[in-house]
């Protein structure tokens, strides 16, 4: 009977109330299942849903209520079992012809700025944040767990009701997300370089070797780049871990 119950919840149009149950009682209950899934997904993808038009939104939402078996309890999670539909059960419907074709990679950069917003993680407490421009040099910078690198092929910052592009970038567009000590989260404007440092910096934490300098992960990224000048991406390059340590998204420095 629960199983019939909430079958006809998931898909009243398909499924019939279980007999004997007075309509206007499963009226409440059909009402409050759809209603809160629907704000909890409108209120995780703001823009996804200003760009959809309500009758192909309500048909999308109510596919996913019906066809998609959520792991997680948590309405904080409803988010990411939404985009978990989008990657499968959606793909894989007729309906989806008709969706823009960024929309999984928007959905994916809104789930990621909720993501951030409730993630656990903190910031490491043995780093140094009050380091000189020189000492950088000579330290090892710590990259942030509140930090994410992505590269997508739409520009998906840019998306909403008056821009929606038919066709991917000439060059992929690559986005930091972050969240800073003030707990606000935001993002910055990248290019592969500036991904491919983050990823060396990662990589070097992750390491039980001592831990690389900024000036040696510099010049291991002149190398990867084929940079004909590597002393000269020093200068550029400081600039651009000041910026990012600024923005907390290199958490602090370590002694090399």
């Amino acid at each position: 009977m629960q199983r019939y119950f909430a079958a006809h919840l998931r898909a009243p149009a398909e499924v019939s109330a279980p007999a004997g149950i007075e309509d206007r009682r499963m009226g409440i209950y059909r009402d409050l299942i759809y209603n809160n899934i629907e704000s909890f997904v409108s209120g995780g993808f703001p823009v996804l849903r200003s760009i959809i038009v309500d009758d192909v939104w309500h048909a999308m939402v109510r596919d996913f209520v019906q066809r998609h078996c959520s792991h997680s309890p948590y309405f904080l999670q409803i988010s990411e079992e939404f985009l978990h539909y989008l990657q499968n059960e959606r793909a894989q419907s007729p309906a989806s012809e008709q969706d823009p074709a960024f929309m999984l990679e928007l959905a994916h950069y809104e789930w990621v700025e909720l993501a951030l917003d409730v993630s656990p993680e903190k910031f490491p407490s043995d780093v140094s944040v009050g380091v000189s421009s020189e000492g950088m040099l000579d330290m090892a910078p710590v990259a942030s767990p509140l930090a994410w690198s992505l590269s997508y092929h739409y520009p998906v910052h840019q998306i909403g009701p008056a821009f929606q592009p038919a066709e991917p970038g000439a060059e992929p567009t690559c986005l930091v997300v972050y969240r800073d000590r003030e707990d606000d989260v935001g993002f910055m404007e990248a290019n592969p370089a500036t991904l491919h440092l983050l990823q060396l910096v990662e990589q070097a934490q992750s390491e039980t070797s001592e831990q690389q300098s900024t000036r040696q992960l510099l010049l291991q990224l002149a190398q990867d780049m084929q940079h004909p000048e590597p002393e000269q991406l020093l200068g550029f390059g400081l600039e651009l871990v000041q910026k990012l340590h600024r923005l907390d998204i290199i958490a602090g420095f370590r002694a090399a």
